[in-house]
């Protein structure tokens, strides 16, 4: 029989709301977890936790057409033919493919009559697994203008389980990407807990509000934490009213504190650099109510 894992998923709906430093925090508090940074758009957990890299993978972001000039006929099928409108005639009224409206679904490559069309795969994407004083850690990095974060975001979820099951940890701890779009989507799918991380700002409280919405379709229970809730008491009440009229337990309310940022550039968690603070003792209450959940 398999032994059950805890799965925490650490999401916003905004970006800058505190995710990172809140999964940092958590680490310093888990004992026996795996942790695995889904913002592959934007890592940067790496930053704290100071990654020993282990193993390196390609991961492959999709598929262009290009077409041989030399090669070509010039028939126009593959414009005709094209459902996304990718390739046009050049100045010479020779077909070439634009890249940022190709979907790589290689039509144009099977019905080309002189085989001029080739696809290319890219592999600028990298996913790693390392280790770190808090456990193991699987993250990624993305190459600049690439696409499918959504499938890169699964794949090391996949891996952070696999590894975790291996380890017998108790613990899968997520750092989320920012919205609530498709590496979201990936993040939530299959998770055990959502942890909202707000901040008590309009856009913090709207962009809650949708990303409530998102996992509750997904039917997985979510709790919250307010991040720097004293930088506007008035608009706190109003997040707190939310979470109330949704039975979305507050599991903490963290103080705006510079030394979070004294402690990000000392590459520590705020409960490494000063364990006595507020907000290290208000972390440790909130992961007291994650893992008696």
């Amino acid at each position: 029989m398999n032994k059950k894992i805890t799965e925490i998923t650490i999401l916003s709906g905004k970006g800058g709301t505190g995710k990172t430093s809140v999964t940092a925090a958590l680490a310093s508090l888990a004992k026996n977890a795996v942790f695995c940074d889904n913002d592959v758009d934007a890592a940067d957990l790496h930053l704290i936790f100071n990654p020993e890299i282990k193993e390196e993978h390609p991961f492959s972001s999709g598929s262009k057409a290009k077409i041989d000039q030399d090669s070509c006929s010039s028939c126009g099928l593959c414009i005709d033919q094209c459902r996304f409108e990718a390739i046009h005639p050049n100045h010479d009224g020779i077909p070439e493919v634009n890249p940022f409206q190709c979907e790589g679904c290689r039509l144009c490559e099977r019905i080309c009559p002189v085989d001029a069309i080739q696809i290319f795969t890219f592999k600028k994407n990298k996913w790693f697994i390392s280790d770190t004083r808090f456990g193991p850690l699987i993250h990624a990095r993305m190459g600049a203008g690439e696409e499918n974060s959504g499938r890169l975001v699964t794949k090391i979820r996949i891996k952070a389980k696999e590894i975790a099951t291996q380890t017998a940890a108790d613990y899968i701890i997520n750092d989320g990407p920012p919205g609530i779009g498709c590496p979201v989507i990936a993040s939530v799918t299959g998770t055990g807990i959502v942890l909202m991380v707000i901040e008590p700002t309009l856009s913090g409280l709207h962009d809650a509000k949708r990303l409530l919405e998102l996992v509750e379709t997904f039917h997985i229970p979510a709790l919250a934490l307010i991040n720097k809730f004293d930088i506007n008491i008035k608009i706190t009440s109003q997040v707190e009213e939310f979470l109330k009229k949704y039975a979305i337990p507050i599991i903490g309310k963290i103080p705006f504190d510079t030394q979070f940022i004294d402690s990000m550039v000392a590459g520590k968690s705020i409960i490494e650099y000063n364990p006595e603070s507020t907000s290290s003792k208000e972390f440790a209450t909130a992961w007291k109510y994650i893992i008696n959940y």
